[in-house]
C-alpha cells in the first residue's frame, strides 16, 4: 500500500462494514492499540483508509487463530519498521496450523521469523497474508469470497472513501437500496 499520509474518512460503523466486524468491535481494537484511528484518537474517532486495512488484517490474523497478544507483539515490534501501518506493508504471513500455534510471521528470503510473543522462532511452512489494500479496494471483508464481483470500488479519494460503483460517483450502498425496493414493488 501507499506510504503517504492517511487518505479517506470513515467512523467506526463503516470501518466495520468494510472488515467484517461490528463497529463496537473497531472502538475496542482502537482503544487497545490494534488499529489506529488516524485522524481522531478522540470520540468519535475517525480512520483512514489504511487504518481499515489494518482491521482487516486483524480480523484475517483473528481468523486464522492468532492470538490477540500475538497480534500486538508484532505490530509494535514492526512499527519502526514497517511505519505506522505495519500490517499491511510487512510481508507477513501466519504459520501452517499443523505445524505450530498460529502466530504472526514475517517472511524473509522463503523463512518466516515469528514477530509475536515468541521472538526469534522460524518456520519452514507458513501462510502469507495477502494483499490486504487490493482486497480493501474490491470493497472490503464481504469481497473474499466472491470473486465474480467486479463493479465494487473503495477509493480513498472519492466519496471519502465509500464504497461505490466501479469508477463512478455512486455509492454502492444507494444502488442496493434501490434495488431492494425494486425487488418489494
Amino acid at each position: 500500500m501507499e506510504s503517504a499520509g492517511p487518505r479517506g474518512w470513515y467512523l467506526a460503523r463503516d470501518v466495520g462494514l468494510l472488515a467484517g466486524v461490528s463497529g463496537n468491535t473497531i472502538g475496542q481494537w482502537a482503544r487497545y492499540g490494534y488499529i489506529r484511528s488516524s485522524w481522531s484518537p478522540a470520540i468519535p474517532r475517525v480512520f483512514s483508509f489504511q487504518d481499515v486495512a489494518e482491521a482487516i488484517a486483524v480480523h484475517e490474523l483473528i481468523d486464522r487463530g492468532v492470538k490477540h497478544a500475538d497480534i500486538k507483539g508484532a505490530i509494535e515490534t514492526l512499527r519502526d519498521e514497517y511505519g505506522d501501518w505495519p500490517l499491511q506493508t510487512a510481508p507477513l504471513a501466519t504459520p501452517d496450523r499443523r505445524i505450530t500455534r498460529p502466530s504472526v510471521a514475517l517472511k524473509r528470503d522463503q523463512v518466516a521469523f515469528d514477530v509475536g510473543r515468541r521472538r526469534g522462532q522460524t518456520y519452514l511452512s507458513f501462510v502469507e497474508l495477502k494483499n490486504i489494500g487490493g482486497l480493501l479496494r474490491r470493497g472490503g471483508w464481504v469481497i473474499r469470497e466472491l470473486d465474480d464481483i467486479k463493479r465494487i470500488q473503495v477509493d480513498p479519494d472519492r466519496l471519502s472513501g465509500r464504497p461505490t460503483i466501479r469508477d463512478r460517483r455512486v455509492p454502492a450502498e444507494k444502488v442496493a437500496r434501490i434495488a431492494h425496493l425494486d425487488r418489494g414493488l
